[in-house]
């Protein structure tokens, strides 16, 4: 029997509140036996200053894209963003790339990260997520803006699915987002990880995206004409409402599958209560560093609580953010919604995640049986809140 104590004890079960100087007990193989308070912490064998919680779960990443960290210029806007992806993308050798991911993936699980919701658009990161003790879902992403591409798109992505398939990996085809992909590529895809049951999606985050759906307008409708691409319909409406009749031309609503909608830089009360009419099982992503990268902008949090919108905590990619580091996102999150408790926070960045990618039953919060991962968190201030100097600490 293995035990740790510590100044909190997150164990988020049924509340976000910590026990004050708990204690976690767990066997060898990391399941959890029970926890409790700490008769005198002085006393204990190991106690850590700071909290333990349970392991993350990064609902929104790019591992694939780790080559290209500090390559990128801040505060482009989107157009200018996608712009820089189309020049660098490749500007690595695949070993290079798969040196790069490689070395992220170990840091994401020795700073705490147990599951990943991860965006992959070829087999690069595949044989190392396939050895990788972090479980991870692949979320196989497709581009096409011209309609007459669409068989030969979904064709070449289910090849990689089941690429990924014989080597162990759960992976679906899934849409980028509305400005990328032609409305038949849209549905089609989506339509594909309805069969999955899980769909990531990019949406509302920017400005610029929006302008392109509502008005036919601004800087990345004008990017699409001036390389010759078609864009999308014009609907005068916020772009989520575009996705979601694509959506209806699968299968009538409701939705009961997964499906998890990242960024909302841009989300509305219409948009939200749209989604949340028809979506059945939907979580919202916040991948607040990449939006201050790209945007100097975050999601409206408040709004979201307002709602009681199931948030989840992604890092998104090293094209769009300085590290993949889950602490760091929530503290941006703290440092711009100074309300939230950290315990709230940190059901989002653990126990949402799970629930999403269907791994609740084993992870995202520390309850006897389950085997989520032990995580320290330091460096917290007198109140218990993170600090800047905060990082986290995979422990079991």
């Amino acid at each position: 029997m293995n035990r740790a104590a510590a100044s909190y004890i997150y164990t988020l079960e049924d509340s976000a509140t910590p026990l004050v100087n708990g204690f976690v007990e767990y066997d060898d193989d990391g399941t959890i036996v029970r926890t409790g308070i700490s008769g005198d912490p002085s006393s204990e064998v190991t106690f850590y200053e700071g909290a333990i919680v349970p392991g993350f779960v990064n609902a929104h990443c790019h591992v694939e894209l780790s080559h290209l960290r500090g390559k990128f210029r801040k505060g482009t806007g989107m157009a200018g963003f996608i712009d820089q992806i189309n020049e660098l993308r490749d500007s690595s050798s695949r070993e290079d790339k798969i040196k790069c991911l490689a070395y992220w993936m170990d840091r994401l699980w020795s700073q705490g990260v147990s599951a990943m919701a991860d965006i992959s658009n070829c087999d690069d990161s595949f044989a190392v997520k396939a050895a990788s003790p972090m479980y991870t879902r692949t979320f196989l992403e497709v581009f096409g803006t011209e309609p007459e591409d669409c068989g030969a798109v979904i064709s070449s992505v289910l090849e990689l699915k089941r690429k990924a398939g014989g080597m162990g990996i759960d992976a679906a085809p899934t849409p980028h987002a509305c400005y990328t992909m032609s409305p038949e590529l849209l549905t089609a895809a989506s339509a594909e990880a309805l069969k999955a049951g899980y769909l990531s999606y990019h949406s509302q985050e920017s400005l610029e995206e929006e302008e392109m759906i509502m008005h036919g307008a601004g800087a990345m409708y004008e990017n699409r004409r001036r390389y010759g691409m078609s864009t999308p319909p014009v609907t005068g409406r916020p772009s989520l409402l575009y996705f979601l009749d694509r959506l209806e031309k699968i299968h009538p609503a409701p939705f009961e599958e997964h499906l998890l909608l990242v960024h909302n830089v841009c989300l509305t009360r219409e948009a939200a209560e749209a989604a949340e009419a028809v979506l059945k099982n939907v979580w919202w992503a916040l991948c607040p560093l990449s939006n201050r990268f790209i945007h100097n902008a975050v999601p409206p949090v408040r709004l979201m609580r307002e709602m009681g919108l199931r948030l989840t905590v992604g890092t998104d990619s090293l094209s769009s953010n300085d590290t993949l580091d889950m602490v760091g996102e929530l503290f941006c999150l703290q440092e711009s919604f100074p309300e939230i408790p950290l315990g709230e926070m940190l059901v989002w960045a653990c126990r949402n995640g799970a629930e999403f990618l269907s791994r609740d039953d084993v992870m995202g919060t520390i309850v006897p049986g389950k085997k989520p991962g032990l995580v320290l968190v330091d460096k917290l201030d007198g109140e218990g809140r993170l600090t800047r100097d905060s990082s986290s600490e995979r422990l079991v």
